[in-house]
């Protein structure tokens, strides 16, 4: 069965879970690619599914480097099954790019539990997140979770606490030169950029709202034990555990503020999800209790095609 299957973690799982991802984005642009199948179009899409795969694997490597869960592929299952259930957020370009690059921020991040290379792993996450968010603004305020990990990781050197503000300014000034080569102004750029909005009524479509209550109910149930967990970990664990709740917070605040509101915002809350609700999948004792969470994961994509 499936928590069997992805229990251990082995090779295969990777396959696996690429070919139900590559399906899904399929389907996600599968109007989009009978409408342009020029080659210029299609190289587009291939570009975007690879950024996606390898989204996958930069979150694997975060987790099981960083003992987020325990080994098995609960983690990446989850993640792809995410997008299953929400598959806008394969479509907006911006999105899975800059969530892209939050991951490779967090991975950096958590990293900082070892106290190795500190100012190289601070600047790294800045420069990342700022990445991020000249593809979607509010991807910066992942920056907190920079000024988080100082303290809690009790990073107390005050040259550290600069690393990031030179981690901003050199995309700043890369992005700067970049407008000034194509010969685009600015301002342009930056107008609209700071727009969010507080409506919800564009998320009203059934697909949307049963996905996303799925996720969130099923995350706020695994919060509690999540939680709870953290106190049984190794106190050096501790911090990265915490990171990590964070990161679901300010997730949810980004899909509470995102200016367009199609569903592709609940992206940056995938990974932070993955992770709480793994740790409580670890948890359970009745086998026929995670058989069921899983295969209402696997089914509800399915169903939502239907709708």
């Amino acid at each position: 069965m499936i928590s069997n299957f992805f229990s251990k973690s082995k090779p295969i799982h990777y396959i696996v879970v690429s070919v139900i991802l590559l399906l899904v984005f399929v389907l996600s642009r599968f109007n989009i690619l009978q409408e342009n199948s020029s080659l210029f179009i299609i190289a587009k899409h291939i570009g975007l599914l690879v950024t996606a795969l390898l989204s996958v694997f930069v979150f694997d490597f975060l987790v099981s480097r960083n003992g987020l869960t325990k080994k098995n592929s609960y983690n990446i299952l989850l993640f792809v099954l995410y997008f299953a259930i929400l598959p806008q957020t394969l479509v907006y370009a911006d999105l899975l790019f800059a969530n892209f690059f939050v991951l490779l921020a967090l991975r950096r991040l958590i990293s900082l539990r070892s106290q190795k290379d500190i100012t190289k792993k601070l600047f790294d996450a800045s420069f990342w997140i700022a990445i991020a968010t000249l593809f979607y603004f509010w991807s910066a305020l992942f920056f907190v979770i920079v000024i988080a990990a100082l303290l809690v990781y009790i990073i107390t050197d005050v040259k550290n606490y600069l690393i990031p503000i030179i981690g901003i300014a050199t995309v700043a000034v890369l992005a700067i030169s970049y407008f000034i080569v194509i010969e685009k102004d600015i301002f342009i750029y930056l107008g609209g950029l700071y727009d969010y909005s507080v409506d919800f009524s564009p998320l009203n479509s059934k697909r949307i709202i049963i996905g996303s209550t799925l996720l969130l109910s099923f995350g706020l149930w695994s919060l509690f034990y999540y939680i709870k967990n953290i106190k049984t970990q190794m106190k050096s664990y501790r911090p990265s555990f915490k990171l990590i709740v964070l990161s679901a917070i300010i997730a949810i605040v980004i899909i509470a503020i995102a200016p367009s509101k199609n569903g592709s915002e609940f992206i940056f809350l995938f990974a932070p999800l993955s992770i709480i609700m793994t740790n409580y999948l670890e948890v359970i004792s009745e086998k026929w209790f995670k058989e069921t969470l899983l295969w209402i994961m696997v089914l509800t994509p399915i169903v939502l095609l239907m709708l």
